[in-house]
């Protein structure tokens, strides 16, 4: 048996998010799918972390252990044939015996994209479309503000339990860019690892702040609170991209 580290990419529109579900009709269903095709056994695939319902990836991780002679050449192309065509397989390797596709990363990249104003059909299942004009110099300074170590439960729909997250609430946000180009604003976060809905509340408060509706002192009070809030908007989900997760 050998473990194989892949790296996918998919369009979670027609989705019900990564994880396996009951009824089918996940990211993972279809991959696990296609692997019982090529290997002739049902083979169960761990992955980095879960995404939503509706959330995109660039560069999802998962690992599986199979027996396959033929090298990773091979076994990638005969993953990619009969796959939907909004999943991509990235990469197949071999990896050490001990690599945990979750328990090995070190951090996450997630990007989430505004377009200020209305968007064009092509352009629409892949940002949040806000009618009201932004302050990207004000979202600048929030997101500045929010860069550090923090107990993020007021920006997340955790409820802080230990069944929620076994790890507790507090987590190292290394980066928060916010970079606006014209009517087109990106958000691009690192972390050591994130809370549930942690990006997509991130990104509510921080276009509330754009907005006027919120300021960058809100967001602070909000953090010592510690505690969820309806003033901070969960941002959909089709604005958000997992783009890469960090192994070292």
């Amino acid at each position: 048996m050998t473990r194989w580290k892949c790296v996918c990419a998919y369009d979670g529109t027609g989705f019900a998010g990564w994880q396996s579900q009951r009824g089918g009709g996940s990211v993972q269903d279809a991959i696990e799918g296609r692997l019982a095709e090529v290997l002739g056994v049902d083979t169960r695939i761990h992955a980095s972390g879960r995404t939503d319902a509706g959330v995109h990836a660039r560069g999802q991780v998962f690992h599986f252990d199979a027996a396959w002679g033929h090298g990773p050449g091979k076994l990638s192309a005969a993953i990619r044939s009969r796959l939907p065509r909004s999943i991509q397989i990235v990469s197949v390797r071999e990896a050490k015996p001990d690599f945990h596709a979750r328990f090995s990363a070190k951090g996450k990249v997630y990007a989430y994209y505004v377009r200020i104003g209305d968007a064009s059909p092509f352009e629409r299942p892949y940002c949040w479309t806000v009618m009201r004009p932004l302050d990207p110099a004000a979202m600048l300074r929030a997101a500045a503000l929010l860069e550090g170590r923090h107990d993020f439960k007021a920006l997340s729909a955790t409820r802080g339990t230990e069944d929620d997250d076994p790890g507790g609430t507090v987590r190292t946000l290394r980066r928060l860019q916010v970079v606006a180009r014209g009517r087109r604003v990106r958000l691009v976060a690192e972390a050591d690892g994130f809370l549930y809905k942690m990006v997509r509340r991130i990104a509510g408060a921080l276009v509330a702040v754009g907005e006027g509706r919120l300021s960058a002192d809100d967001l602070q009070a909000f953090l010592r609170a510690g505690a969820r809030t309806a003033r901070v908007e969960t941002a959909p989900p089709q604005g958000l991209f997992l783009e890469r997760v960090l192994y070292r």
